[in-house]
This record gives C-alpha cells, sequence and structure tokens, in this order.
C-alpha cells in the first residue's frame, strides 16, 4: 500500500534539533507521599510508578511560565543552531497536545515570541502522542513541493496543572482504587519542549535526509485513552495491547517498501518500561538501541521523541540510520526513517 500511509521523501533534511527541559524536579516518591492515605484506605501499595512505570521522576514548568515559553525557546536554539534566520522559515507547526484556550491557537503565540514573518504559515497540528512526527511529515512534504525551503515544527508540553489537580482527586476521602488504577497514567506525565528545524535536502548536504515511513490507524480503539486538561482516563492493558498489535501490522507492511530491522537508533514514544519492553519484543528491536528518557522525564507526549533525539544527536554519525516511531491514542502509529 502506498500513498499518505506509506510514503518516502525527496528534498527534506533535519537541519538541527534542541530539546528544552523543564527545571522543576517531581519525584514519584514525592506523588506517592501525596497519595499516602489513599493508597492505605484501598488497599494498594506506592511505588507504582517507580516499580511498575519505571518513571522516577518527571518535570514541571515553574508557575507562572507558559509550555508555550518552552516551545519558543527551544524553536529558537534550533533555528540558531542550524544558522536559519526566521525570516526564511515559510511554516511552522506547533504539535503540542497542552492548550491554554481553545482559540487562537498555540501556535501564534509562538511565531509571535520567535519574530517570524507574516509570510510564515503557523497552526497547531495536534494527534496525541504522534503530533510531532506528523508535523515532520507535513513539513517534509511542503519541503518536497517546493513551496516552502525551510520549516519549523515546535512542541512545548506542561503537565503541572493536570497532576496537580488528579492528585488532588485522588487524595479525597472519596476515591477509589479504581479511580487510582484508571488515572494512574496521568501520573506518568512529564513536561518539556522541543524542536526540529527542517530544509532543502540540496542546499544542506550536512542534513539528515528524511527518507519515508509509514502510518495506521486503528481507530476503533479511540475510547481507550481520553483527557482533558482536568482530568485523563485510560485503560492501561487495552491500550498497551492494541498498540502493540497495531505496530506489529503496520510493521509487518511496511516490510515491502522499508528494512527497519536493524537500525542504528530506534527512537520511541517514551511511555513506560512495560511498554519499551513490549514493543521491543514484539518487533524484535535490541532494547540496547532503544534510548530512554521516561525514567527521568516522564512521558512527554508528542514532545517525547524529538526530546529523545535530541538527548541521542551528539552520539550518532554519518551513515546511521535512524528511526522514530510511536504510538498515539486514538490509536495511531506512525514511523520515520531518517539517513543521519
Amino acid at each position: 500500500m502506498s500513498g499518505n500511509a506509506t510514503y518516502r521523501h525527496t528534498q527534506a533534511a533535519v537541519l538541527s534539533i534542541c530539546a528544552v527541559d523543564a527545571p522543576v524536579v517531581v519525584t514519584s516518591e514525592e506523588m506517592d507521599q501525596r497519595l499516602g492515605t489513599t493508597y492505605d484506605r484501598v488497599g494498594l501499595k506506592p511505588g507504582m510508578l517507580a516499580r511498575l512505570a519505571g518513571i522516577h521522576e518527571r518535570r514541571w514548568w515553574p508557575e507562572g511560565v507558559s509550555f508555550t515559553e518552552g516551545a519558543a525557546t527551544a524553536g529558537a536554539k534550533a533555528l540558531a543552531e542550524a544558522g536559519v534566520d526566521p525570516s526564511r522559515v515559510g511554516l511552522m507547526v506547533n504539535t503540542s497536545v497542552s492548550r491554554e484556550h481553545l482559540e487562537p491557537s498555540m501556535a501564534v503565540q509562538i511565531h509571535h515570541a520567535l519574530g517570524m514573518p507574516t509570510s510564515c504559515l503557523n497552526f497547531d497540528l495536534a494527534n496525541a502522542c504522534l503530533g510531532f512526527v506528523n508535523g515532520m511529515q507535513l513539513a517534509a512534504t511542503m519541503i518536497d513541493s517546493g513551496q516552502i525551503d525551510y520549516a519549523l515544527v515546535v512542541n512545548g508540553e506542561s503537565s503541572r496543572h493536570t497532576q496537580e489537580v488528579t492528585l488532588d482527586r485522588l487524595a479525597g476521602e472519596d476515591a477509589t482504587a479504581e479511580d487510582v488504577l484508571s488515572q494512574f497514567a496521568t501520573l506518568t506525565l512529564g513536561s518539556g519542549a522541543a524542536a526540529i528545524v527542517l530544509g532543502r535536502a540540496d542546499a544542506h548536504p550536512q542534513g539528515h535526509r528524511i527518507v519515508g515511513g509509514i502510518s495506521r490507524a486503528g481507530t476503533e480503539h479511540h475510547d481507550l485513552c481520553v483527557g482533558d486538561l482536568e482530568w485523563m482516563r485510560t485503560d492501561t492493558r487495552g491500550l498497551l495491547e492494541a498498540g502493540i498489535a497495531l505496530s506489529r501490522a503496520a510493521w509487518e507492511e511496511a516490510r515491502a517498501e522499508f528494512d527497519w530491522a536493524s537500525m542504528d537508533r530506534y527512537i520511541a514514544h517514551q511511555i513506560s518500561q512495560v511498554h519499551v519492553r513490549a514493543m521491543c519484543e514484539a518487533l524484535d528491536i535490541p532494547p540496547e538501541r532503544l534510548p530512554l528518557t521516561f525514567p527521568t522525564r516522564g512521558n512527554m507526549g508528542p514532545a517525547a521523541v524529538a526530546f529523545t533525539l535530541a538527548m541521542e544527536a551528539d552520539s550518532l554519525v554519518a551513515g546511521d540510520r535512524v528511526l522514530m516511531m510511536g504510538v498515539g491514542s486514538g490509536l495511531n502509529v506512525s514511523c520515520l526513517e531518517i539517513a543521519w
């Protein structure tokens, strides 16, 4: 199958990628302490975040600091590292799940903060944890078509508000064990920002070519993880099983077009140690080639793949094959290959 589902790019290259940490460290032990009374009352043991999910800490932005500021900071760093003046960027996509309001877009704040030109198309692209990869695909397609020369894809996530209201709710006297388990995934989230600059490969031979990728949908599973700023409920087991099944199906279908059996690095969306182990086993991925950021950053949503790649960039060498991959609530699966 070809077209939107399986695709190749011809002219797009990664020129730079940057990550920005949120500075406030919040440990899983601190969260356990806030829920200690509830755990005792409903018969649950503390330590699930660290023991089961493998998440020991995550980060928050300070009070009064917006995730859009983090996204703008990451974007400015990426543009500077790429040596691209903002005036030359034809597209800026904000892929954040986090929002402060429904209208206008979060992209306009970032566009303004970066001093982007009026000719720079800008908008939000939201698709749960796959937003960043989808934004890269869209930007690469516009570069391939000749419509733009440069694109900036940004993401900033803030888990602070959602986690604070969830902790307060679960610390209440009427919270049940079912409440804790259904909202457990909310406590695995993390905050951070990342940005990537794409340009024309023929003008930047030092860039890292975007080869192509695959996307597959399993939208019959759209009700497994549903959330807003105040509440997120997750069928953790159902989401894992459906995500692995969809990933395996996509992986098998991609074999006709791509050989991803021996990539030098697998940059996967960061959810938990349970998810990573299951993904490596299902797709026969060597665990040592899949770097981890979730133990100290948590699940940063769509920022996670880009953030992890930014952390690995200095260790990659010319000729390395890199696969960005992830599962997003809904469900959707995407993989995107980069020739480093």
